[in-house]
């Protein structure tokens, strides 16, 4: 049981004084980063699957 409480004492000291927390300003850049990159990634997806839906239209012939 001291182990246990032990590692949550040292888990406790290391958020509190050893970890850098990033500032406001530079978590709303990364999420605006995040945020334009899904953005990038969904439409390429979209695209290649409306390429490939119409490539198969094409071979089967159905619409």
């Amino acid at each position: 049981m001291a182990n246990i409480l032990g590692f949550f004492k040292e888990s406790y000291e290391e958020v509190t004084q050893k970890v850098t927390w990033p500032t406001w300003s530079q978590l709303q850049n990364h999420a605006v980063v995040v945020l334009i990159a899904s953005v990038i990634i969904a439409l390429l997806i979209l695209g290649m699957d409306k390429a490939s839906s119409n490539v198969l239209e094409l071979l089967y012939g159905t619409k």
